[in-house]
């Protein structure tokens, strides 16, 4: 108990010393040792960082999460199944909720009506939404969100205490330098004093023993000033080696950027495709009651256009009202003059709906064209003896 009681005096000790030392160097009346540019250089860096990933984890956040009391919920529930060692249990998300309430609408209001059988379509779409939704949350989550957090709440907090640490080790040096100073003056100050040896010799080996306790404090200063300036310099240099991963942190958070880039494109491309998909549905139920939709309830695709652009020929026509598309892909019609015949790397695999469409699988190699009256969203495809429509989104166009 008494070595507990002195260490904490002693430090209690060094801390007002510290605390003395600081508050003089802000008003002026110490000096400072400043640290070597490189360093400094190093630890604007790294503040620079810790400020904005802060900022980017945070509206990420906001941006996967809008509903801020959502999002703090969220977080504490992913909190408390953390400390619990356990995993966070899928939720369900908003489309898919409302693909959910869709469903049992239509079952409620009669699966076989023309308002039922349209909620149960796009129902099942909105769960497919929500589906896409959930697994770009976890992947931004896993590869983005996850690495960022990781560095505030590791990497930084490490790089924190070191750079505390080294701060502590400068102003012990620079408490160590004052006292050095203070020392030498006094033993300038003794040894400038005038020597009574004549008139009192009592006086003379009182200054004689005041001069050698002068001159041990100094060396005594002076041995306190290199352990100080050697531990210095070795903080200095772990906070350096610290510092200087800054780079490698920000070569990570590049990977970690790509990768969520490619997930966000991931998640719009299965949205795109899947509202291209609910558009052809919702068409091919309107056609079989004889009620087709107007052209303005149906979205323009934006990609479709710039796929045939220069594929059409001057004189061709394209038809873009839905309700001109050809329910079924006639025998005659594929004998009319091609178009722009030319390869396409198919992108997703694709179910044929009817037998005027033809299947697809990913990565594989056709040949499509177009005829004149086409639907722009579709083009005619060939792989081998086997032929029929194609979805243009399902394509990338090879030159």
């Amino acid at each position: 108990m008494d070595f507990n009681v002195k260490k904490l005096a002693s430090d209690a000790g060094v801390f007002f010393t510290r605390a003395v030392q600081f508050t003089e160097e802000k008003l002026g009346q110490a000096e400072k040792t400043e640290l070597d540019p490189h360093l400094e250089n190093l630890i604007t860096r790294a503040d620079g960082t810790k400020n904005w990933t802060e900022k980017i984890l945070r509206q990420t956040e906001v941006l996967l999460q809008p509903n801020p009391i959502d999002h703090t919920g969220a977080r504490i529930e992913e909190y408390i199944y953390d400390k619990l060692d356990k995993k966070l249990p899928s939720k369900a998300t908003n489309a898919e909720l409302l693909g959910q309430y869709m469903l049992e609408a239509a079952n409620d209001f009669g699966p076989v009506t023309p308002y039922g059988s349209t909620l149960i379509t796009v129902g099942e779409y909105q769960k497919r939404l929500g589906g896409a939704e959930r697994e770009f949350l976890h992947t931004s989550a896993t590869t983005f969100l996850t690495p960022l957090r990781n560095f505030l709440e590791g990497d930084w907090r490490t790089i924190s205490k070191e750079r505390r640490l080294l701060e502590n080790r400068r102003l012990d040096l620079d408490i160590c330098k004052a006292r050095l100073k203070k020392a030498k003056q006094a033993e300038a100050k003794a040894a400038a004093a005038p020597d009574f040896q004549e008139t009192r010799p009592r006086n003379y080996v009182l200054s004689a023993s005041a001069s050698a306790l002068l001159s041990e404090e100094v060396d005594k200063s002076e041995h306190e000033l290199r352990v100080a300036q050697t531990e210095f310099d070795r903080q200095a240099e772990v906070t350096r080696l610290l510092l200087e991963g800054i780079s490698s942190t920000h070569l990570n958070h590049l990977r970690c950027l790509h990768d969520f880039a490619e997930a966000q494109a991931t998640y719009y491309a299965q949205c795109h495709h899947y509202m291209q998909d609910l558009q052809r549905e919702l068409n091919r139920c309107a056609n079989a009651v004889g009620a087709p939709l107007p052209p303005a309830a149906v979205c323009p695709n934006p990609v479709s256009s710039a796929f045939l652009s220069g594929q059409s020929s001057p004189g061709a026509t394209v038809s873009t009202s839905s309700g001109q598309r050809p329910s079924t892909l006639a025998m005659e019609q594929t004998q009319l003059p091609v178009t722009g015949a030319r390869k396409a790397k198919v992108l997703y695999d694709y179910d044929a709906h009817d037998s005027s469409e033809l299947s697809l699988l990913a990565d594989e190699l056709i040949t499509v064209y177009t005829v004149p009256g086409m639907d722009p969203d579709w083009l005619i495809g060939e792989r081998g003896n086997e032929k029929g429509k194609v979805p243009v989104t399902y394509l990338e166009l090879l030159s």
